[in-house]
């Protein structure tokens, strides 16, 4: 195996670690249903996982990848990919579930402005159609 180049394994940790700062940040405001500071954090999580991804592709061209890391670099890169797998997996399970709750949401506001809009129709009897019910919707969240 080749000697790891240290200032490029040095970058490619800490944009792994960037990367996980930025995760646990948007993961805590999606976990609070702070949907527009999660939207705001989005932006540091793409241009985190931009950098973590040109550093690993910088330390595979020279040798460095994590593969090719021994003894405490590599024990450090592995919690490091452990870690952004259990962040990434937590924050892929927060987005959907802030995206079923927001179209919960505009469905409700949505099926709320039909009746209004809607012209009067007729049953097969020649009896006023019953209008559409609006679906009920409740929200709590934690601080």
């Amino acid at each position: 195996m080749s000697q790891t180049p240290a200032p490029i394994v040095q970058a490619l940790l800490a944009a792994g670690q960037r990367l996980a700062e930025a995760l646990r940040a948007e993961n805590e405001a999606l976990a609070r249903l702070d949907l527009g500071r999660a939207a705001t954090l989005a932006t540091a999580k793409v241009q985190a996982s931009d950098a973590f991804t040109a550093a690993y592709g910088a330390a595979t061209r020279t040798g460095a990848a994590p593969g090719a890391m021994t003894g405490e670099l590599r024990a450090a890169a592995e919690r490091l990919a452990l870690g952004l797998r259990g962040l990434s997996d937590e924050n892929r399970r927060l987005l959907e579930r802030a995206i079923t709750l927001q179209s919960r949401v505009i469905e409700t506001i949505a099926g709320a402005a039909i009746p209004a809009s809607r012209p009067a129709t007729y049953g097969g009897l020649g009896q006023r159609a019953m209008p559409r019910q609006v679906p009920s919707l409740t929200l709590a969240a934690r601080a």
